[in-house]
């Protein structure tokens, strides 16, 4: 019965892709400049049929909805395009940089859990304390706060004042890592190459950090609210009752129930996540799709732009598919 729902789902989400793929078309041709200005640069010395020649092979001298066609074509294929300006397959480019872009995200995303899950649940149980007011203050930081500023601010302390961590990139130059999986933390723990873990861990510290601060508060803020409502039920008393250990009803008790809705909220920032980490890659020179994808934008590379966009977009649903089967698990009750 669950194998039937997940295939319903991604029927489902079939025509959403679709929609995603017309809307990142038009949009990137309605983008002020053209893609071939931007190949051509400052040169003076290129003629006006060199410019028609470099537009006909790219296929910009067709009209609109033939290359709408050509592009739904290729999709239908598995064909992303080639990039304009590194003249490069988009999904080998993809292939190159999702590694790191994946290490992030992971990183972050545990960074964000492991920090926000234990100031929602202390938040709640010492409720309108101090120790309550401080963890909600660092809260509203979090979400108020712009990542960027935030890197930027991380990078100032920690790496040119402290210089406890590295400004910039995945690993310094003179440190290889044999790459297996593209994750560079997995790949030098199979590897045995300690060397290369503790030097990839440094560069990954403060991207994580900055890409999971808003995360784990707004899921620090989402713990507590579920936390409070949790522990105001009748099934708490009842095992309070019956003599349990007070931080054994808060984590087995309440804390199962409060789960349901942060599994909802950290399922939709994994978008947060995706979208900001354009921002954080791009001021930490993390060399994921982020990066790639803003340097795709500068240079009006409709393929390369495209292929991007439609990853995060089979992301979305896949995420969103997990939550919904991991809903389940947490709470047998609730069915897809």
């Amino acid at each position: 019965m669950r194998s039937i729902k997940i295939l319903e789902r991604i029927l489902v989400a079939i025509p959403i892709m679709l929609g995603v793929a017309l809307i990142v078309f038009f949009f990137m041709r309605l983008t002020p400049g053209d893609p071939v200005d931007m190949m051509m640069g400052n040169a003076g010395n290129v003629t006006q049929e060199e410019i028609d020649n470099i537009r006909s092979e790219l296929g910009l001298d067709q009209p609109l909805h033939v290359q709408l066609v050509d592009y739904v074509k290729g999709l239908l294929r598995g064909d992303l395009g080639t990039s304009y300006k590194k003249k490069e397959a988009v999904s080998t480019l993809i292939a190159e940089t999702i590694g790191a872009t994946v290490e992030l995200a992971l990183a972050a995303a545990l960074f964000a859990l492991l920090v926000g899950i234990p100031i929602g649940v202390y938040s709640a149980v010492k409720q309108n304390s101090w120790i309550d007011r401080l963890g909600m203050g660092g809260a509203f930081f979090g979400i108020s706060v712009p990542p960027f500023w935030l890197g930027i601010v991380l990078i100032l302390i920690f790496s040119v004042n402290l210089g406890w961590f590295p400004v910039k990139g995945r690993l310094d130059f003179d440190v290889h890592i044999q790459t297996i999986t593209g994750l560079y933390l997995v790949d030098s723990l199979i590897t045995l190459n300690w060397k290369g873990f503790t030097n990839a861990l440094s560069h990954l510290v403060l991207p994580a950090i900055t890409l999971g601060a808003a995360m784990a508060a707004i899921i620090a803020r989402v713990v507590r609210s579920s936390m409070l409502e949790a522990l105001s039920m009748d099934y708490i008393s009842l095992a309070r009752a019956k003599g349990l250990s007070e931080w054994r009803v808060v984590i087995q008790h309440a804390l199962r129930n409060a789960l349901i809705p942060t599994v909802t909220v950290a399922g939709l920032e994994v978008g947060a996540i995706l979208g900001g980490n354009m921002l954080v890659e791009t001021v930490f020179g993390w060399p994921g799709i982020g990066r790639l994808v803003v340097e795709g934008i500068f240079n009006r590379d409709y393929p390369l732009v495209q292929g991007v966009v439609m990853l995060y977009a089979v992301i979305f649903v896949l995420v969103n598919l997990i939550v919904d089967i991991i809903y389940t698990f947490v709470n047998p009750r609730i069915r897809m």
